[in-house]
């Protein structure tokens, strides 16, 4: 699978860029014009073809579109145009092998910017440069609100998705279909309070709401650029998650091979010393001639590029959960409280929940999810349901499993029972480690539920009624997992679903 990221090529010499022009403008009285469908953010590179044309002849004549469509249609061979400028052809490799000659032209990583304030929060909660799951625990616990690019359109906004999807599957590998998970990119997106039609429309949007929101993800040209504009109250600080970068390369790609000398003489100049400086000085996109001096603002290094997915289903697979992220989430949680619990295992418990209710990054319990923990012994001992809105409720969910009353007896299906009761369309989630030795016999749920309602997940610690609990998960499209106490974070994890 390709790397997102920089690979130095040689460049062409800016004498047979010279050489070329002369062919290509020779006895003409005009330009030599060449059609371009590009992606919506180089509509800032006006001043950057107006000097290509001055000094070589040849006139890049751009229509702008989301990457995402402009891809499809470059690979569907329905483009009409003779070159295509896009952010990456990445999207464009899931649809095709027949691709075409192509150039990297300048780069630009995808990175968050931050108000200083939010950038100080999030640096707090990192404990150094963070990562992507620092932002996803931020935005889940309402403390981030950042504008993003609607990933349907703009490639900035699908490669931000592909970026925390990779760091939330932790494979360091390239993301599969199954590596997705929508339970962990809720937490992240959680934080979306704004979107924005294509890439070129994060900053505008941006300094239209920014009273209302902490940040924006787009690219570093974009926020350099609005830096350097001086429009805000206080410039933002740029983070670049350290588990991981995607970089857009900016390939200009030739689709009518007769327009070759043309394209040849176009690429050697905006390769050559004068159009990288241009590109630079103009859009604050760094140069991929390693030559090329850079400002301090572009001069940062790049660290791990993530891997970009080889199949269009993991695209897919992406956008549905994007678009399932606003849907209201309902979790029961089943947690046993009988004395055999009492050690490792409850301890075990707590420790999962210092994570899901406290800085779990893309497994917290996010903004908007309503939680309900379930405590039973012999009898239900407590019912808490908390609809999250803030550090508050994930505090009181902490402490929810933090009481210390654990009791004779195992009602297992007295517990599920309730839960089944209060879950609405949510899904449930049983922790025990006992067989039931009271309240309601299987058959007596058996009778009250010959249809379970919704999808049930059960953990079973050490012990645990193997047979009976299992069929109930999988007759309800859940499924039952082993587990002890040192890996039942692991375990819910592996179920906690959507």
């Amino acid at each position: 699978m390709p790397r997102i990221r920089h690979s130095v090529v040689k460049l062409a010499t800016a004498a047979a860029a010279v050489a070329m022009v002369a062919g290509c403008t020779s006895g003409s009285t005009g330009p030599t014009v060449l059609t371009v469908l590009a992606s919506a953010e180089l509509a800032d590179l006006g001043p950057v073809l107006t000097q290509l044309r001055q000094e070589t002849g040849i006139e890049l004549r751009m229509t702008h579109e989301g990457t995402v469509s402009a891809s499809a249609r470059v690979a569907a061979g329905s483009a009409g145009h003779d070159l295509a400028w896009l952010s990456s052809d990445h999207l464009l490799r899931l649809r095709t092998e027949q691709l075409p000659l192509r150039e990297n032209i300048m780069m630009s990583p995808l990175v968050i910017g931050l108000e200083p304030a939010a950038a100080a929060r999030l640096r707090a909660a990192a404990r150094g440069e963070p990562t992507w799951a620092d932002v996803a625990g931020l935005a889940a616990a309402g403390e981030l609100r950042y504008v993003l690019s609607d990933p349907r359109v703009s490639g900035s906004g699908l490669f931000t998705l592909i970026g925390a999807a990779t760091a939330a599957a932790g494979t360091g590998a390239a993301l599969r279909p199954e590596d997705v998970r929508c339970d962990r990119l809720r937490s992240f997106l959680t934080g979306r309070a704004a979107s924005a039609g294509s890439a070129e429309q994060p900053a505008a949007e941006y300094a239209r709401v920014h009273g209302d929101v902490d940040a924006v993800v787009a690219y570093e040209s974009t926020l350099v650029s609005l830096n350097a504009s001086k429009s805000l109250p206080e410039p933002l600080e740029l983070v670049y998650p350290r588990d991981g970068v995607v970089l857009a390369d900016y390939p200009l790609m030739l689709l009518d091979t007769g327009k070759r000398t043309a394209y040849d003489t176009a690429v050697a100049w905006l390769r050559g010393p004068d159009g990288q400086r241009a590109i630079m000085r103009t859009t604050a996109r760094r140069p991929v001639d390693p030559a090329v001096e850079r400002p301090e603002a572009l001069a940062r290094p790049l660290g791990t590029g993530l891997y970009f997915p080889g199949r269009q289903e993991v695209v897919d697979a992406l956008l549905a959960a994007y678009d399932r992220a606003g849907e209201p989430v309902r979790i029961v949680y089943v947690l046993d409280y009988s004395t055999s619990m009492r050690g490792p295992r409850i301890a075990g418990l707590r420790r999962t929940f210092e994570v899901l209710a406290g800085h779990g990054g893309f497994e917290q319990f996010h903004v908007g999810e309503t939680v309900t923990v379930l405590r039973f012994a012999g009898t239900v001992l407590e019912e808490r349901t908390t609809t999250v809105a803030g550090r508050p409720d994930l505090d009181a969910l902490r402490a929810s499993v933090s009481a210390n009353d654990l009791t004779d007896g195992t009602a297992i299906w007295s517990a599920l029972d309730r839960a089944y009761r209060v879950a609405g369309k949510g899904n449930v989630i049983v922790v025990t480690d006992g067989e039931n030795n009271t309240g309601m016999t299987p058959q007596e749920f058996t009778a009250a539920w010959p249809t379970p309602p919704v999808p049930t997940w059960v953990v079973r610690l050490d012990g645990a009624d193997p047979v009976r609990l299992a069929d109930v998960a999988t007759r309800t499209g859940g499924r039952a997992v082993d587990a002890d106490a040192d890996s039942l974070l692991t375990a819910l994890r592996s179920i906690r679903g959507c």
